[in-house]
Parts: C-alpha cells; sequence; structure tokens
C-alpha cells in the first residue's frame, strides 16, 4: 500500500492535496483495497459547500456502501465527471483520481490533517 508523502489524509480514509486557496480530495490506496471493486460513487452538487468530517456523498462498491467525508470546510468548485463513466479508477488509480475540489475559506487548511506517516501507523494498527 502506497502513501504517498506529498498529500495528507484523514481517519476516514481520503486524501487531500492543496494548492493556493483549492484543496483536491480522493480516497486513499488503503480505502480502495478495503472497498473491493468500486461500481457507483455520488458526489457533492457544484456549487454546494461541505464541511470537514461530514459526509459529502458515498462509495458503493461489490461489497457496501460507504460515505464519502470532507476532510475540508468550503465550496465545492469541481467534480471529476469521468467517475461517472468508470468509478472503477478508483481502484486502479487511487492517488491520481481525484474525486471533487474545494475553495478553502480564507486559503486555510485544516490543522487536523494527517501525516502521512501518522496515516501509515493508523492503517497498519487497523490491520
Amino acid at each position: 500500500m502506497s502513501v504517498p508523502a506529498e498529500l495528507r489524509y484523514t481517519p476516514e480514509h481520503e486524501w487531500v492535496s492543496v494548492d493556493g486557496d483549492a484543496a483536491t480530495v480522493g480516497i486513499t490506496d488503503y480505502a480502495a483495497q478495503q472497498l473491493g471493486d468500486v461500481v457507483y460513487v455520488s458526489l457533492p452538487a457544484l456549487g454546494s459547500e461541505v464541511t470537514a468530517g461530514e459526509p459529502c456523498g458515498e462509495v458503493e462498491s461489490v461489497k457496501s456502501v460507504s460515505d464519502l467525508y470532507s476532510p475540508v470546510d468550503g465550496e465545492v468548485i469541481d467534480v471529476n465527471a469521468d467517475l461517472e463513466d468508470d468509478p472503477s479508477l478508483v481502484n486502479s488509480e487511487p492517488y491520481s483520481t481525484w474525486m471533487f475540489r474545494v475553495r478553502l475559506p480564507d486559503g486555510e487548511v485544516p490543522g487536523d490533517l494527517l501525516s502521512p506517516a501518522e496515516y501509515e501507523e493508523l492503517t497498519q494498527s487497523a490491520g
């Protein structure tokens, strides 16, 4: 399982990449492996407000349906339309397949996101 060093993570297994006042969000390799084959992704609506730690969509696999949580507060400024046609991209390329982008209020990145080392420790303890 890979954990890219340039990203930040949540305990709910989302990754975050911040560029200026925008955060790009996806799910981790660990989450994709736990879910199994992803067959459907429901993303937040463009222009909607999301709240850190709150559900904003769903990821459905052959095994289960899991909530998708926003790791940041802000306005949804883009969603990955490719996932509508091919949700399996989440499994094959979890770190290059983003789900949605959020404009951060005042460009602020939450301080409670996990570092790569903290995220690795979390997933190792989860077994």
